[in-house]
């Protein structure tokens, strides 16, 4: 093996990263093959045979480069995906690696168009290709409408559930805290906490359905800008429609002729950038529903401090409501990790910190203004 000229410890840290996501791939993919239907365990086998090779095109990529690795074992997040699949299911697992893998085309097209170094721009554009096919594969499986590495979708029903659930938990948990801090009766007690959790529900609800109706006409807004390229810079988009069906398998020459013959006709060229680029098929979210779930999901969360009070009073309802409100920060934390994408431990403590904070904090400014009263 030639060792070329060695790379800088960011470019060197990226690509350590890199090889990291396959490496969590091949995992995921393995379980996925114990796990899922019988007609599909071949299929997702294969993929994770496909991983294990992009592992080793990283891995000979950074020993080119004066860098010597070991294949990574998966990661603590990969481990906590995999166990929520075996427990409830593959169905989730497919959806998250769906999007695991549209992102990684995304990542591998910015490297292939960014690197200066010739290997790395070859090792970027193969694991694009392949990394489209995997997309492609498990949007077949999932019944998924659209290439998910264009995706300009800001919703999504479990990111809902999850940020919406957290954020009555937080919310409602602090006030609970602040009036038990005041020392008033229980049934205030539990009075502020139903009245808390409907107006974070409404408020909530209300944002999500503002949210989506604001993302139609960010739609608008993106498409209306993607016509002005067509007609300021047909060259340059040109460009970027081979390249995207290039990362789709298409052989380079043919990708090149498509885009020329589709860039002819700018409403055509127009429908095609939107829908390879943009992912804009149709409204991903309705702003109604984004509404009740959301809502709903804000209450669920709101209600967890609130319950003990329904059934216990005193210290002993105090005591489970801190215990079950800190256990489930803990955990909404842990699930936030699938979006952004830190360790589940690490992202679970501070939201166990955070919810700390704000009890912490309530507690001794409900105990300080019932002392000015």
């Amino acid at each position: 093996m030639t060792i070329t000229e060695s790379v800088p410890q960011k470019t060197a840290e990226e690509w350590k990263h890199h090889l990291q996501d396959e490496a969590d791939a091949a995992f995921l993919y393995s379980v996925l093959a114990n796990e899922a239907e019988t007609s599909k365990q071949s299929v997702y086998q294969r993929l994770a045979d496909i991983e294990r090779r992009h592992v080793g095109m990283w891995r000979r990529l950074l020993a080119e480069h004066g860098v010597e690795v070991v294949a990574p074992e998966p990661s603590r997040r990969a481990r906590m995906m995999a166990w929520l699949a075996r427990r409830f299911g593959p169905s989730l697992l497919t959806s998250i690696l769906l999007r695991e893998e549209g992102q990684e085309v995304k990542n591998y097209l910015s490297l292939y168009r960014t690197s200066s170094l010739a290997a790395a721009k070859d090792t970027a554009l193969v694991l694009a290709k392949e990394s489209a096919q995997h997309a492609d594969t498990l949007r077949g499986m999932a019944g998924a409408d659209s290439e998910p590495w264009h995706s300009t979708k800001t919703g999504g029903f479990l990111r809902n559930v999850i940020y919406g659930f957290n954020d009555g938990l937080t919310a409602n948990f602090g006030l609970v805290a602040g009036v038990v801090g005041a020392a008033v009766e229980p049934a205030i007690i539990l009075v502020t906490g139903i009245a808390g959790t409907i107006a974070d529900a409404l408020s909530m609800g209300a944002s999500g359905y503002l949210a989506a109706k604001s993302e139609r006409e960010v739609y608008a807004h993106e498409i209306a800008m993607e016509r002005d390229e067509i007609r300021m810079m047909p060259e340059l988009e040109q460009e970027e429609l081979a390249l995207l069906y290039e990362a789709k398998g298409i052989e380079a020459d043919r990708a090149r002729a498509m885009a020329s013959d589709v860039m002819k006709d700018p409403e055509r060229a127009l429908n095609e950038k939107v829908r390879e680029e943009l992912g804009i098929t149709e409204a991903h979210a309705t702003p109604f529903r984004e509404g009740w779930v959301t809502g709903l999901a804000t209450a669920i969360g709101a209600l967890i401090p609130v319950f003990p009070f329904l059934f216990l009073t005193g210290t002993a309802a105090i005591a489970t409501s801190f215990t079950i409100s800190m256990a489930s920060h803990f955990g909404v934390g842990a699930a936030r990790s699938f979006f952004t994408g830190r360790s589940s431990f690490r992202s679970g403590l501070d939201m166990f910190v955070v919810g700390l904070g704000v009890a912490v904090v309530a507690y001794f400014v409900g105990e300080f203004v019932a002392g000015l009263l």
